[in-house]
């Protein structure tokens, strides 16, 4: 776990770094950090040979949404970071939403691809990669915490 946990770790570095890039930069970039994850997440969740092609079709379809979440997860933090010096009620109001549905839809996904998962594949398949992913999921989140200020602190 501790690879992973160095590897999201840089992965946040470097998407904080590239917030401030443009589009292209950070599709390159998602594309370069999920081909690692997928390497990571292989190394957790184990498919039998005969579940093997309908766990990483089903993986990859996730991944697809999954990277769409990421993307909206950096426009609200780049948002955050241009605010938050003077962000009024109304900004912090909007933020917020923003926030919440986002983090909503983020556990909605996997939900919905745990489910996808053990139909396809087994229960056991299915946890396995549930765990790995709110594994992630939540050293993404506490990262990200780390990295930014709250409201009103000075940095």
């Amino acid at each position: 776990m501790r690879k992973i946990t160095l590897f999201i770790a840089a992965f946040l570095f470097a998407a904080v770094t590239f917030a401030q890039s443009n589009k292209e930069e950070v599709d390159l970039f998602q594309a370069a950090a999920g081909m690692q994850k997928k390497e990571a997440v292989a190394a957790f969740v184990h498919p039998s040979d005969a579940q093997k092609d309908a766990f990483w079709k089903l993986y990859d379809e996730y991944e697809v949404s999954r990277k769409i979440n990421g993307q909206k997860r950096i426009q609200v933090l780049e948002q955050y970071a241009k605010q938050y010096k003077t962000m009024t009620d109304a900004q912090a109001e909007a933020w917020m939403k923003d926030v919440i549905a986002l983090q909503s839809s983020t556990d909605k996904l996997i939900i919905t691809y745990y489910k996808k998962v053990k139909k396809a594949t087994s229960p056991l398949v299915a946890t396995q990669f549930y765990q790995i992913e709110n594994y992630i999921l939540s050293v993404v989140r506490s990262e990200i915490l780390d990295e930014i200020p709250f409201l009103g602190e000075k940095k």
